[in-house]
Order: C-alpha cells, then structure tokens, then sequence
C-alpha cells in the first residue's frame, strides 16, 4: 500500500508541477489581456527604494512573528531576498500583513507590489494575477501524536479530521477509503479533537502542519504526502511590468539553481 502511495505521490507532484510551469507560461505570454493590476512599475520601485509585498503575519514557518514581534519565515527571507536582488538591500521592503481573502486584491488595488502569503497556484488565480515560478512545493499531509501511527496503513479504519469543505476531503479519501473522516472547522478545534482522543490524526497542509510540529513538539507528520500543490509569488498583470516580472522570476529560478531556496526550506524545518 505504501509503495503504491508513493508511485502515486511521484506522479501528482510531477503533474502538479508541470501544471504550475504551463500556468506560469501561459500568464506571461499574455499578460497584455484581461484584467489589468495596479501594483508600481520596476522604475518607480527603484526612485523610491523599498518594496511593498504583502505577507502572512501568523503562519509559522511561512510568515509569523517572533516573541520580539518580528516578522519571521520562509516567505520573509524571500521577500528581503528579492529587495535585495531589485534594489541592493535586505531591508528594502515594508511588509503588509494581509488575510487569506485580501491576498490578490491588494495587489490588483495598488496596495502592494507583491504577494508572498502562501498562495497556491492555480488557473482561476492566473486569470486575474501573474504568478511567479514556483518558489515551494506544499503538499497534503497527516499529523498524529499516537505512536502507534508509523505510515499511512496505519490510518485504514481510524478516525481522521480535515477542515469542512477543504479540498483534503477527496485526497484522503481516494488513499485512506475506508477511514472515518471527522470535518472540523479549524486548526484548533482539529487539535482538541486529538487531544480528547476524538480522531487519530488531522489532514491538512504541510507548510501549516511543519508550523504546528515546531510549536507542539508531541506531535509528528507522517513521511507520505498525498498530493502536491506549487506556491507562487503574485505579481501584477500587464505589459508595463513585464520587467518586474521577468526580474522577479528570475530570482527564483536563480534562488532554486544555486539551492538557496532549499537551505531557507530546510532552516524553517518545512517538509
């Protein structure tokens, strides 16, 4: 069961990542269509000397603030990296915390010239936004803190809780079908569910779950990933920012090749 998994792991992260390069493809070749964002232009970025990028503020590893309050993460080191790589200084960007629903319209608003705020790439978003290359591969996950759970078998017949309406539903139940699935309403209420011993074990995203891990050590993910889904930076659309963009995708690609993205990936302890 467990080798089927895999084979099948392999081939949707495969999928999924081809599917993200031919949306990346086909965002920039017509960038000139549709909908039109409002975000700053590279040489109005460069006169005034700062990026402005959009970020989430309470998602460990990703984007979070530390006991000083401090914005920490992945996507903060990202977003430093790139102001960096634009402007010649780390601390060249003024971050906008921002909530899960406002993460493309402060871009398409002018409010922002990026989003990095774990925004997962898919075609109905590249309709209204540019995404970048990929900058980080999530990916479905389980989390447990029984010790009797080791790989994925050991889920068969158990109780398991995902987010009502998330899209883990079908995941899961294409590898676990005869599992009993508990729907919850949050990440919280998953965790009172395993600790009043209500379910197993709790379905959701990796870079969410690696966050939970580090703040709840008693807790452990399971080695298999159920699927795969690319995280991109999004950028405005239109020709007058074709620069920035090329700019940006650039970075990323050069971040990936010389593994600087893997090191900050392995420093924030994400899977």
């Amino acid at each position: 069961m467990n080798n089927r998994c895999n084979s099948r792991q392999v081939i949707t992260r495969l999928h999924l990542v081809l599917s993200a390069t031919v949306i990346w493809i086909c965002c920039f070749c017509f960038v000139g269509t549709g909908l039109t964002a409002s975000a700053a232009e590279l040489p109005e970025i460069q006169r005034r000397g700062y990026l402005t990028v959009a970020v989430k503020d309470n998602l460990r590893p990703l984007g979070f603030k530390d006991d000083s309050g401090n914005l920490q993460g992945l996507e903060i080191d990202l977003a430093q990296q790139l102001a960096i790589d634009l402007l010649g200084k780390k601390n060249a960007v003024k971050f906008q915390p921002v909530a899960n629903r406002d993460r493309l319209s402060v871009v398409l608003d002018k409010k922002v010239d990026l989003a990095i705020a774990r925004v997962t790439a898919t075609p109905s978003r590249a309709r209204v936004v540019d995404l970048s290359v990929p900058y980080y591969l999530d990916s479905t996950v389980l989390i447990t803190k029984d010790a009797s759970v080791q790989q994925l078998k050991d889920l068969g017949k158990q109780k398991i809780a995902l987010l009502n309406n998330s899209t883990t539903i079908a995941k899961v139940r294409y590898y676990l079908p005869n599992a009993e699935l508990v729907g919850v309403d949050s990440y919280q209420q998953a965790r009172e569910q395993i600790e009043n011993n209500a379910v197993v074990a709790f379905a959701a995203d990796a870079s969410v779950l690696s966050g939970w891990v580090q703040q709840y050590p008693q807790y452990r993910l399971l080695a298999t990933k159920l699927s795969t889904e690319p995280l991109s930076v999004v950028m405005p659309k239109g020709l007058q920012y074709d620069e920035f963009r090329r700019r940006v995708n650039g970075a990323i690609a050069r971040y990936i090749a010389q593994g600087w993205l893997d090191k900050r990936v392995k420093y924030w302890g994400l899977p």
